[in-house]
């Protein structure tokens, strides 16, 4: 199971598991992280990431992606498309997997635990205050920094990174970015990591389970990917 797409797989359901896996701990009842707060949530997606990376490569895919977002900001900027859609299949049907998992790790948690939006906050990202533009904006601006922050850990300009050290600077990144800018929406910053779990959350028999929210799921699917391509515009042309 060696080749780019099963990489693409493994490394998001890596990711998710994690990631999900931490907001599960911090917000179910009687979970021994309950209540440890939005500085371990953060570091939990961070250490997420880098895991899923490692993961990734190690399944064959050396892009390692793991996010649509990144997938279409390097086919602007490469203008190379043939691994477009491939990615973005292994990457949403990854996510779906990592959410069913996270979901019975957590199996005895959800009948446990009464508020059904706290449920729903482990599978998707919500902002704090609804307000579609703003939160449109705030996740262009997540994305953006995280592609030019891709960018600027592998460019040559940086005078190159030891080998192995690449996924543990991209998860420092995803930590920046959540610690700075995630307070607003979450910082879905990848339509897979919110839209394969959103999907799990609604077909999964979860005990006392609420809405899955359809409505604000336009937001973090689009607008990572509008902050992709600008990202990827404002790329095109460099080394």
């Amino acid at each position: 199971m060696l080749s780019p797409f099963w990489g693409e797989f493994f490394g998001t359901m890596v990711l998710i598991i994690l990631g999900s896996g931490v907001v599960a701990g911090v917000l179910l009842e009687k979970s021994k992280a309950q209540n440890a707060g939005w500085i371990v949530i953060t570091a939990g997606w961070a250490f997420a990431v880098t895991l899923g990376v490692f993961t990734a490569k190690a399944f064959g895919s050396a892009d390692a992606h793991l996010n649509p977002a990144v997938t279409l900001a390097f086919a602007i900027k490469s203008n190379s498309w043939h691994n477009v859609l491939p990615y973005f299949g292994a990457q949403f049907a990854g996510a779906f997997a990592g959410a069913i998992v996270t979901w019975l790790q957590y199996l005895p948690h959800w009948g446990e635990t009464r508020n059904a939006d706290l449920k729903l906050a482990v599978f998707s990202t919500g902002p704090a205050i609804r307000h579609p533009l703003g939160n449109v904006i705030s996740e262009i601006l997540g994305t953006l920094v995280l592609i030019v922050g891709i960018y600027a850990i592998f460019s040559r300009g940086t005078g190159g990174i030891s080998a192995g050290m690449g996924p543990f600077l991209v998860g420092i990144l995803v930590w920046a970015i959540g610690l700075s800018m995630g307070g607003t929406t979450g910082y879905a910053i990848n339509p897979a990591r919110y839209l394969g779990p959103r999907l799990a959350h609604a077909l999964l028999p979860i005990a006392g389970k609420g809405s899955s929210d359809w409505r604000y799921a336009w937001v973090p699917v689009v607008a990572p990917l509008v902050g992709a391509a600008i990202a990827g515009w404002l790329l095109k042309g460099l080394p």
